[in-house]
């Protein structure tokens, strides 16, 4: 009776260290593989207003495109519209990257600038002009307006000489109307309106 304690006892502990032993070499070797955690880049908090450079007021629904480049590699682009303050505000760009910040508005022209961003909260004002004369290599347009007016652009269509009327060809027949419909209760003085016998 006291070999069966003993040997209850024995086969007893050699089952707990049995099933702990295993798990334990499973977590060491679960910790080993696998993909290690990686905290994002911190990111800047970027306030961009739009505002209309001849009165100072805001420009709604204008497309702000921001163009991250952190260490050489692009990060993307993002595109946020103006609200009605005119701000386009964004929280994503990581911090000491490189953004180009591009704003298209209709009626303006485009506006397009890099800036480094250093800092976790950046303000940007951005006044947007209308759109000036295309450079030319024959004329010096530089600052001078566009010559064209806001909305849909018609082309140039050349004068052209008043239409002269094309004549028109000879009647060779008696009759005045040649296709005029014939009645039944017309007079048989013309061929047309004979009846077959």
């Amino acid at each position: 009776m006291v070999v069966a304690r003993l040997f209850g006892v024995l086969f007893s502990g050699f089952l707990i260290v049995a099933t702990v032993a295993p798990g334990v070499g499973a977590q060491e070797a679960r910790s080993s593989r696998g993909r290690k955690y990686k905290a994002p880049p911190e990111t800047s908090h970027i306030e961009v207003q739009v505002l209309r450079d001849y009165n100072g007021k805001p420009i709604l629904n204008a497309a702000v495109v921001f163009h991250p480049v952190l260490n050489g590699r692009d990060e993307g682009n993002l595109e946020v519209k103006t609200n009605d303050e005119g701000k386009a505000i964004i929280d994503v760009i990581p911090t000491g990257s490189d953004v180009e910040v591009q704003v298209i508005a209709d009626g303006f022209a485009t506006y397009a600038e890099s800036y480094l961003v250093t800092e976790s909260n950046r303000a940007i004002a951005i006044r947007m002009l209308r759109p000036r004369a295309q450079i030319s290599t024959y004329t010096d347009t530089h600052g001078q307006a566009a010559n064209r007016v806001d909305g849909v652009q018609e082309p140039a269509h050349p004068a052209s000489a008043p239409a002269t009327q094309a004549p028109q060809p000879a009647n060779h027949t008696s009759d005045p109307d040649p296709i005029a419909p014939v009645s039944p209760n017309a007079s048989p003085s013309s061929d047309q309106n004979k009846t077959p016998r």
